[in-house]
């Protein structure tokens, strides 16, 4: 590896770094620590029982994206298939309390520091 290379991977490396610490640190631990709603307990409990739920909440997806990726997660990550009415309850409640950052005006996920 070349030193520009080094020194790329370096700058990309520091700038995960700055973003993963300038991410909010709320901890995730019980459904109530997320908001009200119908679908809450669903949404945690089929959502932490593979992945951390501070991994749903900076998602930030419509409801087609989370009805998408629930797809996803069952074909390729071997999910189990929700019924219809608990599928369609959790996903009513993400995308009514994470949406997509274009229906809040608000940025979720990781940023690009570099980005103009």
């Amino acid at each position: 590896m070349t030193l520009k290379h080094r020194i790329k991977s370096w700058l990309w490396m520091a700038a995960l770094g700055v973003a993963v610490a300038a991410s909010p640190a709320a901890a995730f631990e019980d459904p109530e620590d997320l908001p009200e709603g119908p679908g809450r307990e669903e949404a945690f409990y089929n959502c932490v029982a593979c992945h951390s739920f501070q991994v749903v909440v900076r998602q930030g997806m419509s409801r087609g994206m989370w009805d998408d990726t629930m797809t996803l997660m069952v074909e390729r990550h071997g999910m189990w298939e929700l019924e219809e009415e608990e599928r369609e309850l959790i996903i009513d409640y993400l995308s009514t309390h994470f949406p997509a950052s274009s229906e809040t005006g608000t940025r979720r996920g990781w940023t690009n520091p570099f980005a103009p």
